[in-house]
């Protein structure tokens, strides 16, 4: 019973709470109601075998709704990671979504982002939600760290690479009024070939939120490629991925791109 509740993701957690503290959700429910109630296409038996456990024990509605609030509580004393996936959907698995997740976390954060991406295509849209979120929040610290590309035999020099990159991020792919600070690794520009490259895939919200996951801020990964990734609210994993971020920075292992 316990595993059933807890193994549900914890958006659709949430909607249950609610379903049931509302009363749009009554004790016993179908599979059918179930569904209707969290949004889902299919799926939920363990669920409801788990709430009809619970009606056996004499808890029904509000009460079951507390119930699970409480085990909820208990178990995010140790930060549970949500699986987040792209692609074909699996019939009867409930996963989080990476173009939802991502959405979420830019559009909903209050004090600082940190976003790491190896590629990104067609920037107003990949940047729309951030852009927004930064003019209508005014405070909102953001960093964002991009990798330039040195194509295959390009024999243009480093710093010319930088000024189109930075040319066609501020002139054209940059949707909002406000700027974030953007970092780059230099290793990718070399001349004589890069000897590493910027790849990592991430997002820290607020000093709480991280999301890890190997999908690029491209249509194609968020929605169509089957990638995944981990979502954990966690104040300790954040300072960590966050300070390994600023000691790159501080190192000059990671530079700051021309604001032109």
């Amino acid at each position: 019973m316990t595993d059933a509740l807890l193994t549900l993701p914890a958006h659709l957690r949430r909607r249950l709470v609610q379903a049931l503290e509302s009363g749009l959700l009554a004790m016993p429910c179908s599979e059918v109601a179930l569904r209707s109630a969290l949004g889902l296409r299919e799926g939920g038996e363990a669920v409801v075998a788990a709430l009809g456990e619970l009606e056996e024990l004499g808890v029904a509605g509000p009460a079951a709704a507390a119930w699970i609030r409480a085990l909820e509580d208990a178990a995010s004393r140790a930060p549970r990671p949500d699986l987040v996936w792209s692609g074909p959907e699996v019939p009867g698995l409930h996963a989080r979504d990476t173009r939802r997740v991502y959405e979420e976390l830019l559009g909903s954060a209050e004090r600082s982002v940190w976003v790491s991406t190896y590629a990104y295509f067609d920037g107003p849209r990949a940047f729309e939600v951030l852009a927004r979120r930064m003019d209508a929040v005014p405070d909102l610290h953001v960093t964002l760290l991009l990798n330039i590309q040195r194509k295959r035999g390009d024999t243009t020099t480093g710093e010319e690479l930088v000024r189109r990159f930075a040319d066609r991020l501020w002139g054209t792919d940059w949707p909002g009024t406000s700027r974030p600070r953007v970092f780059y690794d230099p290793r990718s520009v070399e001349l004589d070939g890069p000897t590493g490259v910027l790849h990592a895939k991430a997002v820290v919200a607020d000093e709480e939120a991280v999301f890890v996951t190997s999908a690029n801020l491209t249509e194609a990964a968020l929605d169509r490629n089957i990638e995944v990734g981990i979502l954990v609210r966690d104040r300790a994993l954040a300072a960590s991925m966050t300070t390994h971020f600023c000691g790159l920075i501080d190192q000059g292992l990671l530079r700051p791109l021309p604001r032109i």
